[in-house]
This record gives structure tokens, C-alpha cells and sequence, in this order.
């Protein structure tokens, strides 16, 4: 056994010296895609590859691969960076146009959250789900994505578990959707008001709203944007429900400021008269913030929260998915043209 000591200690030095290189690889290909996402090198032909969908393959390729050296950064920066970010996309929205084009998509928000909150409960009981777990995944998929379970978690008095499954499964059909809606838009021939408010509705989280309507065209980017908000602001009135359900009064109500920040932008960019040159400046700024912020949500997800999902929560999600996904697609290519 002395005569092994000597092997093992060798062995153990190399692993820890394998792990050290591992990392420092992974904060230099992490360092190294956020430059790339912020300044794309013209001379290599590459301004244009980087879209907000391509940022999130480069974060969930990146994910796959390493472990992220920075996770409290990246959840935080990713955090506060898409609403500064949908902050500065207001400087580029008129209030009077805005919601002319978006009345029709807001109507039917309403029922559709009201009608997925239902539907979510009732299969999340017929799937035999964990009751909170159904709650959260239904709260995400009715309003707005990861915002939505984090604002309602803390009313439920969530477990560590249920927050992270149900944020899981919303994020997982939040990373297809970016790629997948605005093929679908384009092959249905769908025009930008029918892409945007079918997004705004369908998709869950608002950075993949924002980014398949930035994807698909300008104009689907402003509706999407401005309805997903809207949408948004469905998380106050749904917390103080949650609030009576579980019977629990002293829970706290996060409410989304950034939204109302949101709102003044565009009315400061409407009435104010603000230079052309300042509002497309703030418009570059915000769909730069988005890509980056794309980047760090896909390398924040890795094959270890994909596997703490689990089956019935993922199905659950996927069947509410398909329903608020195909509805509103009909109701939108029947009512907007």
C-alpha cells in the first residue's frame, strides 16, 4: 500500500491541475464569447450572425461543454440586463401607434391567462404533479416565463426543488422557441402584427419574445415587446390570487418596475421630442444588451438542470405549450391581419 501512496498522490495532483486548466478554459471561452456577442468583428464578415438566437446556441453550446465560472453573475447580469435592455428598446415605440396595433393581441390576453392558469391545474392533477410544482409551471407558461415563477415561488412558499424543476422546464421551451417560431411565422406567411402578438402570447420568457420578434422584423419586435409587457403585468393581480388560494397573507408581492420604466420611455420618446439619432441609439444599445443577454441565459443552462426536470413536469409544460401555442395561433390568423 506505501508503495501505491506515491501513484495516488500523482494521480490526485493531476486531476486537481486537470480541473484548474478546465477552468481557466472556461472563464477564457466564456470572456471571449461576450466580446464576441458585444463588438462582432466586421472584417470577418460576423456583425451579422450574431442575433439573439445565435447568442443563446453560443450560451447553450458553451453550457454543454464547461461549467459556468461565474453562475451568481451570469444570473444576476442576465437578469437586470434584459429589462434595461426592453427599457431601451421603448425609446424606439410610439405610444399612439403602439397601442392601436396592440389592442387586439392584449383582449385576448386576458382569457388565455386565465384559461391557462385553469387548464395548467387540471392537468397538473390528472398528471398527479406536486401541486405547487403544476401551479408555478402554469403561472410561467400564462404570463411570462422564469419572471412570473419567481414572483409567485415565494407566495407559494416554493421548495428549492419545486422553483428549480418549474424554472427548468420553462427555460428548456423557452431556448426551442426562440428557433422555432420564426420559421413557422415565415412559413405560414404571417405578417409582422400576427408574428408579434402570437409571440408575445405563445413564447414564455420576454427575452425570447423579444428575440424572435427582433428575428422576424422590426415591427413584430415593437408588438411583441409591448404585448409580452402587458402580459407581464398580469404577475401583481395573479400573486394576491395566489395569495387567497394558499391562504397565505403575509407573503410578499414582487411587482416588475422595469415594465413602467418601460411605458415612460415611450412616452418620453413620443412627447418629448427627443433627437432621432439619441432614440436609435438607445434602440442599438437595448438589442445589444438583449444578445448578450441571450448569451448568459443559455450558459446558464446545463445537462444537470435538464436532468432535475423530470419527466411529468416536462410533459405538463409541453401539453400547456401546444394549447396556448395553437389557440392563440388561430385566433391571431383569424382576428389581425
Amino acid at each position: 500500500m506505501a508503495d501505491l501512496e506515491p501513484i495516488i498522490i500523482l494521480h490526485k495532483n493531476m486531476k486537481e491541475t486537470s480541473k484548474s486548466n478546465m477552468l481557466t478554459t472556461s472563464k477564457i471561452v466564456y470572456i471571449c464569447l461576450i466580446v464576441l456577442c458585444l463588438f462582432p468583428f466586421d472584417k470577418l464578415g460576423m456583425k451579422q450572425y450574431i442575433t439573439p438566437a445565435v447568442a443563446l446556441f453560443l450560451g447553450l453550446v458553451y453550457a454543454m461543454l464547461f461549467e459556468c465560472p461565474y453562475p451568481k453573475f451570469n444570473k444576476k447580469t442576465s437578469k437586470y440586463l434584459l429589462q434595461v435592455s426592453v427599457v431601451g428598446l421603448g425609446f424606439g415605440m410610439n405610444v399612439t401607434e403602439s397601442l392601436k396595433s396592440g389592442s387586439e393581441g392584449m383582449m385576448f390576453t386576458i382569457a388565455s391567462v386565465f384559461g391557462v392558469m385553469v387548464i395548467g391545474v387540471l392537468f397538473g392533477w390528472w398528471l398527479h404533479i406536486n401541486r405547487k410544482t403544476a401551479y408555478l409551471i402554469s403561472s410561467g407558461t400564462a404570463i411570462c416565463g422564469g419572471s412570473a415563477i419567481a414572483a409567485v415561488g415565494p407566495v407559494l412558499k416554493a421548495s428549492s426543488h419545486e422553483m428549480a424543476v418549474s424554472l427548468g422546464v420553462i427555460f428548456i421551451l423557452n431556448a426551442i422557441a426562440l428557433f422555432i417560431f420564426p420559421p413557422i411565422g415565415r412559413f405560414f406567411e404571417m405578417s409582422d402584427a400576427q408574428f408579434g402578438t402570437w409571440a408575445a402570447i405563445a413564447i414564455h420568457d420576454t427575452s425570447s419574445v423579444v428575440g424572435a420578434g427582433e428575428a422576424y422584423g422590426p415591427e413584430a419586435l415593437k408588438l411583441a415587446t409591448l404585448i409580452k409587457l402587458t402580459r407581464a403585468l398580469w404577475i401583481i393581480p395573479l400573486a394576491f390570487v395566489t395569495m387567497a388560494i394558499f391562504r397565505d397573507k403575509t407573503a410578499k408581492v414582487s411587482i416588475p418596475w422595469f415594465i413602467f420604466l418601460f411605458v415612460a420611455a415611450m412616452i418620453i420618446n413620443t412627447y418629448c421630442g427627443l433627437p432621432a439619432a439619441f432614440s436609435e441609439w438607445c434602440v442599438w444599445l437595448a438589442k445589444k444588451g438583449l444578445v448578450l443577454t441571450l448569451l448568459l441565459i443559455g450558459a446558464s443552462l446545463s445537462l444537470k438542470t435538464i436532468k432535475a426536470v423530470g419527466v411529468k413536469p416536462l410533459l405538463l409544460a409541453i401539453l400547456l405549450w401546444i394549447v396556448i401555442g395553437v389557440s392563440s395561433f388561430l385566433v391571431v390568423r383569424a382576428t389581425i391581419a
